[in-house]
C-alpha cells in the first residue's frame, strides 16, 4: 500500500449556528458554519436536502444560484435568500 498524499490536513475552531424556521412555502433546517478558510464566506448546509454551499453576499445576488444549488423553486429560493441576507 502506498503512502497517503495529503493536500492539507488542518484543524480549526469554527462557529456553528443551527437554525430552523418556517417559510411560506417550506421549512428550513440549516447549519451555518463560520470559518477563516473561505475568505469571509460561510458554509451553509441544508439538513433536509443534504446540500451545501459556500456562500457570501455576492452569491446571493447571482440570479438563480440558490435555487440551482439547493434544488428549490423560485419562491423557496427567495425565502432562503431573504434569511441569508440577514446573516451573511
Amino acid at each position: 500500500m502506498s503512502e497517503r498524499f495529503f493536500l492539507y490536513d488542518e484543524t480549526e475552531e469554527t462557529k456553528t449556528r443551527y437554525v430552523s424556521f418556517m417559510g411560506e412555502h417550506q421549512r428550513f433546517d440549516l447549519v451555518v458554519i463560520t470559518t477563516d478558510r473561505y475568505y469571509g464566506k460561510k458554509l451553509v448546509l441544508d439538513i433536509q436536502s443534504s446540500r451545501f454551499a459556500i456562500l457570501g453576499q455576492d452569491d446571493l445576488e447571482e440570479p438563480g444560484y440558490l435555487e440551482e444549488t439547493f434544488k428549490m423553486n423560485d419562491e423557496e429560493g427567495g425565502e432562503l435568500r431573504e434569511f441569508l441576507y440577514e446573516i451573511l
